[in-house]
């Protein structure tokens, strides 16, 4: 038998799908809405004990059609392992579109329409629902929880929370040649350590013994996990959830690798061999 994520057929998660916003309100030159909406992944059905808030979609997202499913989801479905959750979470991003350029995410991090969208789907997870603790991944991440703060549910509601560096932090600034990669890393296992810290006593009913053993230097195969089958739709093949990147944009120019998604199984999953 296989679980699958039955998808958006209950309220209000149905009517945010249909209403969700477009062009008016997430301009074609910061944002790749040619690739759709990407929404959440996890639960909607009240028993998620940890709400996740995570920056933008990428390729990978943008073929399971579930968010954090690539290198990042799985670090961060590490992170709730040790915790001891397995699937009683709920994630959704700071921006519904993957971001387009460098700083398409910072030129439209205090847009009203942006936030006024994001923050109904906040509160449908949160009102009336089991959320006890909150973690965003980056600083984008944490400005999206901090304006729903402020508003007048979100000034109802103090649910313990840590905002911790981004799981793909390590990559990004080796490649931008500002860190070496495994500094960055040292550094970002160092800070998800504090907020496993904050975030271990808020969870009151874990649904496996959390793992007190701390992050190490370096992140290890241990600290990854696999993004389970019931987080994705209905006939995602085993290998799109596995550790092994699989998707990336490809292209000769600007143009194709706007329009191009390279998909390839890694060698471990081809079967017919």
């Amino acid at each position: 038998m296989h679980v699958f994520d039955p998808g958006y057929v209950f309220e209000p998660f149905a009517s945010l799908c249909r209403g969700y916003p477009g062009e008016d309100v997430y301009p074609l030159e910061d944002f790749r809405l040619e690739w759709g909406p990407i929404f959440h992944r996890g639960r909607l059905d009240g028993t998620a004990r940890v709400l996740v808030i995570g920056q933008d979609p990428a390729s990978h997202e943008a073929v399971a059609r579930r968010i954090l499913v690539g290198e990042a989801g799985q670090r961060v479905q590490g992170f709730l392992a040790k915790l001891g959750l397995t699937s009683s979470y709920v994630m959704i991003n700071a921006f519904l579109y993957s971001v387009y350029g460098q700083f398409g995410g910072e030129r439209h991090k205090d847009d009203p329409a942006i936030a006024a969208y994001r923050n109904r789907w906040i509160d449908a997870l949160v009102v009336g629902k089991r959320v006890e603790a909150v973690l965003t991944l980056g600083r984008l991440a944490n400005e999206a929880y901090e304006q729903w703060r402020t508003t007048p549910t979100g000034q109802m509601h103090d649910i313990p929370s840590a905002g911790v560096i981004h799981p793909t932090y390590p990559e990004s600034v080796s490649a931008a040649r500002i860190k070496k990669k495994a500094d960055a890393m040292k550094e970002l296992l160092a800070n998800w350590n504090e907020a496993l810290a904050v975030l271990r006593p808020a969870i009151h009913v874990p649904e496996t013994d959390p793992d007190p053993t701390p992050y190490g230097e370096e992140l290890t195969a241990a600290d990854l996990a696999e993004i389970p089958e019931m987080d994705l739709p209905a006939g995602i093949p085993a290998w799109m959830r596995a550790k092994e990147s699989w998707a990336r944009r490809d292209g000769d120019d600007e143009d194709e690798k706007r329009a191009s998604i390279r998909v390839r199984m890694a060698v471990a999953h081809r079967i017919w061999r």
